[in-house]
């Protein structure tokens, strides 16, 4: 069993990017630019801004925290994003999910300018990735594609399964996977809370990625001998023995269904950190479509 090590390989992105914003600086060029707008006050939303803020720093771009009362309106929201989207500072931002109630998020991802939408959730790029066309493909799915190339995993004529249908991970994975190309290439089945003989489909997955955020759903003897298993939930289980009072933990019971893959994605320590490293490479990317076209 080999570790898909995405703290390992978000650090050498990280590493990449900053080497690459070190030579945009050494010749005089502006620098990419990421904002983050966050609305009210989410625990596990404002830990995971931070990060990305304090990634940006690492890697020497230029970043911007918006941060908005949960009492904000949704025209107060779509007017700060109008401002970023004509700000030309601004190379990318994000509007960080979940939003509070009187928001309608599906109004709000359609009112970022899809060149500064480095989340990839703009019906132009979700688009544009399901027809294989250059885009902001979504963090997550971007960051699961990447390990897989890394460790050189094989995914051609291999039989995938997504647990999972979400707008951000389950649908883009499922469609990144079936692609032509590498990682791609694979025969991709897509599973659901509605499908049935879902254990039995698992089975004979070569490849499974689970987005469900129940825990522990996947267990040893739902996944055949040498299956690769990328865990892509993160649930906060509550525990009064822990210092912080929970645990964290994925979709994959880790210490059994471990012991039968050929590759797995620990929780934590996996996907997460890779999701970051791939929002600051969609960010480069964005700083440089933007450098071309001026």
């Amino acid at each position: 069993m080999e570790l898909l090590d995405g703290k390992k390989v978000s650090n050498q992105i990280k590493e990449e990017i900053k080497a690459e914003v070190a030579k945009m600086r050494e010749r005089g060029e502006k620098v990419p630019h990421l904002a983050a707008i966050i609305v009210g006050n989410d625990g596990a939303s404002l830990t995971y801004v931070g990060s990305k803020v304090r990634s940006c720093e690492r890697v020497g771009f230029e970043s911007t925290l918006v941060q908005m009362p949960s009492t904000t309106s949704e025209q107060e929201l779509l007017r700060k994003i109008k401002e970023l989207n004509q700000d030309d500072n601004i190379d990318g931002f994000i509007v960080q999910l979940p939003l509070p109630e009187q928001i309608d998020t599906q109004k709000v991802i359609m009112a970022v300018d899809p060149d500064k939408d480095v989340d990839g959730f703009h019906p132009t790029n979700f688009g544009k990735m399901a027809l294989d066309m250059s885009t902001f493909i979504p963090a997550t799915p971007f960051g699961i594609l990447e390990l897989l190339e890394r460790y050189k995993v094989d995914t051609k004529g291999k039989h995938t399964v997504v647990i999972g249908r979400s707008h951000i991970v389950g649908r883009p994975m499922s469609i990144l996977m079936g692609r032509k190309g590498w990682p791609g290439n694979s025969t991709v089945t897509l599973t659901h809370s509605e499908t049935k003989n879902i254990t039995q489909i698992i089975s004979q997955a070569d490849i499974v990625i689970s987005a469900l955020g129940v825990p522990n759903f996947l267990k040893a003897e739902m996944v055949k001998d040498d299956a690769v298993v990328i865990d892509v939930g993160i649930t906060r289980v509550p525990d009064d023995t822990k210092e912080k009072g929970y645990y964290i933990t994925g979709d994959v019971d880790f210490e059994n269904v471990s012991k039968k893959a050929s590759f797995i994605t620990p929780v934590p320590g996996g996907v997460g950190p890779m999701t970051i490293a791939m929002l600051l490479k969609n960010t480069l990317l964005a700083r440089e479509r933007h450098r071309s076209r001026n």
